[in-house]
């Protein structure tokens, strides 16, 4: 073997660096036999030494890259074997664990008299560490697991396939949602007739009955109006655009009467919070907790029940495509 040129020695020493002490002369002397083969056949074909050598060492390519090659090292910070899982654990929690760690600030500057700027700044402050931080730990376990090769306990089978069907179209969500309806018209219908609570030997409503007719009334309307959505939904066997944008209306619609009717002390009877301080004790500071947490209760049921409705709008489309 001829001995190996500066360019060819340059090669092998830069591709043998970063591999551990006792591999480093067997790889040395098996790339310095493999370049001067490859060398002396182009030289077989009429190719200068110099044109020759750059030739080979160029289709070698990076020698780090080939290091890694030797080494049996990836090059990569997520392969297929983890990706897949990676990808849908993170899905997951930047989906959950943003909305309640915001949902909590955003309630406990509420409680502590923060100014609207203050809550806000503190949300958007909190929120997007929170979407680093989980980014960055997520991937860094992944990343840990692929360069051990440990087993993550996630292979795929058949049993894992789902079923076909499209969210929310059944018979089964439709009788849930007629049933929900009915039984909320009910209770609102009996709290006034009846009343809910018992004090002072009469029964009081819940709900204040200055409310009726119009805020009542309207009320009543917007869920016969979800009683129809559930019904035009079940007829179509699938979510709309259309259908999805009526969801979107009555959710803001319901929302804004509940809030605005609860943000001005509207919505619950004053004879109830009277009757609770007077004969149980409880303080008016309660109630005011119980009021925010309503309200951010409210806020959050309708916010999901419209980014529900558009997303099961957006899986009913691609089932569309892919049928067509």
């Amino acid at each position: 073997m001829s001995t190996p040129t500066p360019l060819t020695e340059r090669y092998v020493s830069a591709t043998v660096r970063s591999l551990k002490p006792a591999a480093q002369e067997d790889v040395r002397s098996e790339l310095q036999a493999s370049i001067a083969d490859a060398i002396e056949a182009r030289l077989e074909h009429g190719e200068s030494r110099e044109a020759a050598e750059r030739a080979v060492l160029t289709e070698l390519g990076d020698p780090d890259i080939l290091a890694a090659g030797y080494a049996d090292r990836p090059l990569h910070l997520l392969g297929p074997r983890y990706y897949l899982t990676w990808l849908r654990l993170l899905k997951t929690l930047l989906i959950i664990v943003p909305l309640c760690v915001v949902g909590g600030v955003a309630l406990a500057q509420t409680l502590a008299g923060a100014s609207v700027g203050q809550t806000i700044g503190e949300v958007a402050a909190v929120g997007a560490s929170t979407v680093v931080h989980l980014c960055f730990w997520v991937t860094l376990v992944f990343v840990m697991l692929e360069r051990t090769g440990a087993d993550t306990g996630t292979d795929w089978d058949v049993g894992q396939l789902p079923e076909p069907s499209v969210d929310g179209a059944g018979k089964g969500e439709l009788i849930a949602s007629l049933a929900f309806l009915a039984l909320a018209t009910g209770a609102v219908f009996w709290d006034h007739f009846r009343g809910l609570i018992s004090g002072d030997g009469q029964a009081l409503p819940i709900l204040n009955p200055a409310l009726w007719p119009w805020w009542i009334g309207s009320l009543l309307v917007l869920m016969g109006f979800e009683a129809a959505l559930a019904i035009a939904l079940y007829a179509r066997k699938r979510w709309t655009t259309d259908l999805a944008v009526m969801n979107t209306i009555l959710a803001v619609l319901i929302m804004s009467i509940l809030v605005t009717l609860l943000g001005n002390d509207q919505l619950i009877n004053s004879e109830v919070i009277a009757y609770a301080e007077a004969q149980h004790g409880v303080e008016r500071d309660t109630f005011d907790v119980l009021g925010i947490v309503t309200g951010f209760a409210i806020v959050g049921i309708s916010v999901w029940d419209i980014v529900d409705g558009w997303r099961k709008t957006a899986r009913a489309r691609g089932v569309d495509v892919a049928e067509g």
